[in-house]
């Protein structure tokens, strides 16, 4: 059997497949704050809103990202966009059906249904993960995944950006469509362009998986899964260091979902901007923090993911400060932008030391870490709502408390984790299915 692409066409088709997966739930925010003007929502009640695709988003990490451990990306990947693209169908026929001053409260519980299918599209990122893992050698991952996380996660930021002219043009109902028929195209692309590294190729060609281990490691894959899905989810929880990494992640990247989603609502009610302008803002957050993840994973090849970790968080953690403390429109959005920095270049580093915690598990490792991590994504919202509901508007300011505290904890505990040893390229041996 010839095995199809190389390296570059896995990370290709992994970071498309994710990007389109994402985009599926950037309409949930800007659309929350919009419905809330009919539906005249309660803060925390808002922040479940947004959160919805946050919660299934993360979840499904984890046993979609340890399935990729037996039969590759590809099958994963597909599903979950077509789950998302259910969601977003859903969405649009109701927007369509429905005019914006005719909802009511009851139909809460559909859109909270309709937005965690939408949120499937999220649950791609740790499925590209553990494929991009196993196309590429251990010294060159942090740059791969870094790569691949930062375009991907470039998608809410630019469709927060576009979604308010959106609105403006097409309406609500209008824009759904347009996005649904974005991800659909995005979906049949990943579907031509996706491919599994050539372990994955070579077991679905019918070799052994001792056979494709040989074959595979001769065409340059180093890292191969073991066991079923069961054993790769329990390899990996037995390690102190995926939950460590579970935990720094649980802040950086659910912080980031979760800031996506608020800073619309954020800088809209507490400096009072027009919408075009907060989505502005949120765009400029989500987009740099995405950039500055392919340029953190860059240095965390060179420097090491603790390193990185360690100064990213203080980063984080000032500009938190900076956001509690000011009341200044241009010193928030430095604070803003230095928020941003520290978490897009944190996260490039805890997925640098994910592959390496648990070589043998990397889409159990990466399910845990991915799907338990990005749980803050739906914890954090209704948190900031909660604040707001006690103290009014000053509690946009002061829940980023929470913010302080969480990139504190998360400094410590990456001064546990220990820098795996340098591991040898040898495939290591495994037992057979």
């Amino acid at each position: 059997m010839n095995v199809k692409g190389q390296p570059r066409d896995g990370l290709i088709g992994a970071t498309l497949g994710f990007f389109i997966g994402f985009a599926a739930v950037a309409l949930f925010g800007p659309t929350a704050n919009r419905l809330n003007v009919e539906l005249r929502l309660a803060p925390v009640a808002i922040g479940f809103l947004v959160a919805m695709p946050s919660l299934s988003g993360s979840l499904l990490r984890i046993p979609f990202a340890a399935w990729v451990d037996i039969t590759g990306g590809r099958k994963p990947f597909l599903i979950l966009l077509g789950l998302s693209i259910v969601g977003m169908a859903g969405l649009t026929l109701l927007l369509f059906l429905v005019r914006e001053s005719d909802m009511t409260r009851s139909m809460l519980p559909l859109l909270f249904l309709l937005g965690l299918l939408c949120g499937c599209g999220i649950a791609t990122f740790s499925v590209g993960t553990a494929q991009v893992s196993y196309w590429f050698p251990r010294a060159q991952q942090g740059s791969s995944l870094g790569t691949y996380a930062g375009v991907g996660n470039l998608a809410p930021g630019i469709f927060s950006l576009l979604l308010p002219i959106a609105l403006e043009v097409l309406g609500l109902g209008g824009s759904y469509l347009v996005w649904l028929l974005f991800l659909i195209v995005g979906t049949a692309l990943y579907y031509l362009l996706g491919r599994n590294s050539p372990y994955f190729q070579l077991v679905a060609d019918g070799h052994t998986p001792q056979d494709a281990r040989i074959e595979a490691a001769k065409l340059g894959q180093e890292i191969f899964p073991t066991g079923r899905l069961k054993d790769s989810l329990l390899r990996s929880a037995r390690t102190s260091k995926t939950w460590l990494l579970v935990a720094i992640y649980f802040t950086t990247f659910g912080g980031f979902l979760a800031l996506t989603a608020w800073f619309p609502t954020y800088w809209k009610s507490l400096f009072n901007v027009n919408t075009v302008t907060a989505g502005a803002l949120a765009a400029l957050y989500s987009i740099l923090a995405s950039l500055c993840r392919v340029g953190g994973g860059a240095l965390s090849d060179r420097v090491g993911g603790r390193r990185v970790l360690q100064f990213a968080l203080a980063v984080t953690g000032v500009g938190a400060i900076l956001l509690d403390l000011s009341h200044n429109f241009a010193l928030c959005v430095a604070a803003e932008v230095l928020m941003a920095a520290g978490m897009g270049t944190a996260n490039a580093g805890v997925f640098k030391l994910a592959p390496q915690a648990v070589p043998e598990a990397v889409g159990g490792v990466s399910g845990w870490v991915g799907g338990v991590g990005a749980f803050g994504g739906f914890v954090f919202p209704p948190i900031l709502g909660a604040v707001v509901a006690a103290q009014g508007a000053a509690g946009y300011s002061h829940g980023f408390i929470l913010f302080i505290i969480l990139a504190a904890l998360s400094l410590l505990l990456a001064g546990l984790f220990q820098q795996p040893a340098a591991a040898s390229p040898q495939p290591r041996p495994a037992a057979r299915d």
